[in-house]
């Protein structure tokens, strides 16, 4: 990775506009395009340890806001955070990452790849010189960074003590903060849950973010359809997450055969695995 730049705060309050930068600071290392901070900027943050599930979201929440113009920040941590990242450039949109440490010093240095994809289109910055070298506090003053980069910050898969919330903390009630339900016995989501408890804003999708930013979505590619027995599970998925069983008996397909074709319809990405035998239309 090629040596940042000391940028100042002034360039940072130009690129927003009339948004308030709520972050102390003279200004920030940076590597890459900043051209992205001038386009609506959503935030997407979470655990390091997301499930798969999380991590699918996240890119899809990334990937549908990217496609609708809005550039997508995080904290370049592992889990939700690259998922977040990775979405964004599915969508050839502007992303930014910030750093916990110097660029020298990347960390986690398994995103260093994903760091250097981000450049050819978004930038990764940081409030640390170059050889500073990651220390635990360093973490929330990035989450404050973040923060005050975005119009809207999505809290998904965030446990009860998380760095998220942290980042939420810094953005509410500056601007919107929304968070993304799950199973209420899950411990990966209990911050989601106590975030919409105490009024953050339910997100089901990224149209959902869409409309909080009074941006319009755009056109969503018709659902694809398959015949024969395919096309009946994946027709009664459509109407919600489903066991084996249940779709047996709704469908009459044979046990055997059920598995097959749900085999088949989950490696082209139309469906997704929820457990041993439970199945659900892809959130992609």
């Amino acid at each position: 990775m090629d040596a940042p730049e000391y940028t100042t705060r002034a360039v940072f309050e130009t690129l927003r506009g009339n948004r308030d930068l709520a972050w102390e600071g003279a200004g920030l290392w940076a590597l890459g395009s900043l051209a992205g901070l001038a386009q609506p900027c959503v935030a997407i943050v979470g655990t390091r340890a997301a499930t798969p599930y999380g991590k699918r979201l996240a890119r899809t929440f990334a990937r549908e806001l990217g496609a609708a113009g809005c550039c997508i920040v995080s904290g370049l941590a592992l889990g939700i955070d690259a998922a977040a990242h990775e979405g964004a450039l599915d969508a050839d949109a502007p992303t930014v990452g910030v750093l916990g440490s110097g660029h020298a010093r990347l960390f986690p240095r398994r995103n260093l790849a994903l760091a250097e994809r981000m450049l050819a289109n978004g930038a990764v910055l940081s409030p640390f010189p170059p050889e500073q070298c990651a220390e635990p506090w360093h973490f929330l003053a990035r989450n404050a960074i973040v923060a005050a980069l975005a119009d809207a910050v999505v809290v998904i898969e965030a446990p009860a003590r998380s760095g998220a919330l942290n980042t939420a903390g810094w953005a509410a009630p500056r601007i919107p903060v929304l968070a993304v339900p799950g199973d209420v016995d899950r411990a990966h989501v209990a911050g989601c849950h106590a975030l919409i408890r105490d009024g953050a804003i339910l997100a089901r999708s990224a149209t959902d973010v869409l409309e909080v930013l009074r941006i319009a979505s755009p056109a969503r590619p018709r659902p694809v359809e398959r015949s024969g027995t395919a096309g009946e599970l994946l027709r009664a998925l459509r109407c919600g997450e489903s066991d084996l069983d249940t779709l047996v008996a709704t469908t009459g397909i044979g046990p055997a055969q059920a598995l097959a074709e749900l085999a088949m319809l989950e490696l082209e990405g139309l469906i997704e695995r929820r457990g041993a035998t439970r199945f659900a239309c892809s959130s992609g």
